[in-house]
């Protein structure tokens, strides 16, 4: 998507920290935080709530159209705000490195216009066979997975020729080279991320009680024990409770957690199990899934050429507004 996309935003003038703004938002937290087609999210956290995944998903709707609205148009207007008083400027100014196009000359226009078609259209297909076939988690993953493998070796073939195959491999390595240099900076930012979670244990040692889930959840649980039970303060706690656990940088970590909490609450006040798990899951995902935790911001931030923390801080806002006014909207459908 970045390679494709950020040289077209670039040249109508939208800045690289505005298009890794965008991968984050409509990517990491959009579409993961619903997760409708893969349905890995709302498994976990139907499953710690004990109820059916379809209702979570169901649930979720109106609110990942909410937070999504509410965190798009203020990122929006914030971006434009900075680039018309000079803060951000669209000429360049933040240097972009963008990976090597092949030659263009190597597909005739026939062949683009084709592939141009064929590509959502396998893609779409993808997500009917999930659907159908009722194929999630990593069979899902992996189906589209092999569909992108296919289409690598359709497009190879069709320009190279003869040499196809040989430069499907040169493809693979070069995209293995490049997943290795923008997730390398994970692992040493990650891991100060994990020792709020289990990696305490594994990593300090046997300091914690045995019932301990990790300092982060310890702290979600902690809120969730000393709140009233209403429908109102439900909900802040769901949030609460999902951006907390979201802060280990995971996002799905946490979810059971907020599953399970969103379970007590809904038993106290009678209704709004549903609601209230999926409320959890989306403050969950969208703190700590890649829009607000650095570490996971840094697949977007090294496509673009950005800072991963100048893009935390852009991030941040947008999203905590969209957070608050998600949970107030969730307040009435409880």
């Amino acid at each position: 998507m970045g390679a494709v996309l950020l040289p077209v935003a670039i040249r109508v003038g939208l800045p690289a920290i505005g298009v890794a703004v965008a991968m984050n938002l409509f990517g990491h937290g959009i579409a993961l935080s619903g997760d409708f087609v893969i349905q890995a999210a709302p498994k976990l956290t139907a499953d710690a709530a004990g109820i059916p995944v379809d209702s979570v998903v169901q649930a979720s709707i109106p609110l990942v159209i909410v937070m999504g609205i509410v965190t798009t148009v203020s990122a929006f207007y914030l971006l434009k705000h900075d680039m018309k008083n000079g803060k951000i400027k669209s000429n360049g100014s933040l240097e972009v490195e963008l990976t090597k196009t092949s030659d263009p000359t190597l597909l005739s226009d026939g062949a683009k216009r084709f592939f141009a078609l064929l590509i959502p259209l396998l893609f779409a297909a993808d997500v009917a066979a999930m659907s159908i076939l009722d194929l999630q988690g990593g069979d899902a993953t992996a189906l589209i997975g092999g569909t992108s493998i296919f289409i690598l070796l359709l497009i190879s073939l069709a320009a190279h020729k003869n040499k196809g195959i040989e430069k499907t491999t040169s493809y693979l390595i070069e995209g293995f080279q490049f997943g290795f240099k923008v997730f390398g900076a994970v692992i040493p930012i990650a891991a100060f991320f994990y020792l709020g979670d289990s990696g305490f244990k594994t990593i300090i040692g046997e300091f914690l009680p045995k019932t301990s889930l990790g300092i982060v959840n310890d702290l979600g649980v902690a809120l969730s024990s000393v709140v009233p039970l209403n429908a109102e303060v439900g909900a802040v706690t769901l949030t609460a409770v999902g951006a907390i656990t979201g802060l280990d940088g995971s996002g799905f970590s946490g979810i059971s957690l907020a599953g399970s909490v969103a379970a007590i609450f809904s038993t106290a006040i009678g209704a709004g199990a549903a609601t209230l798990t999926a409320l959890g899951q989306i403050a969950a995902i969208w703190v700590g899934g890649g829009t607000l935790v650095p570490w996971a911001l840094i697949p977007a931030a090294a496509i673009c050429g950005v800072d991963p923390f100048e893009l935390a801080r852009r991030n941040l806002l947008p999203v905590t507004i969209g957070l608050i006014v998600t949970t107030i909207v969730a307040m009435f459908l409880i």
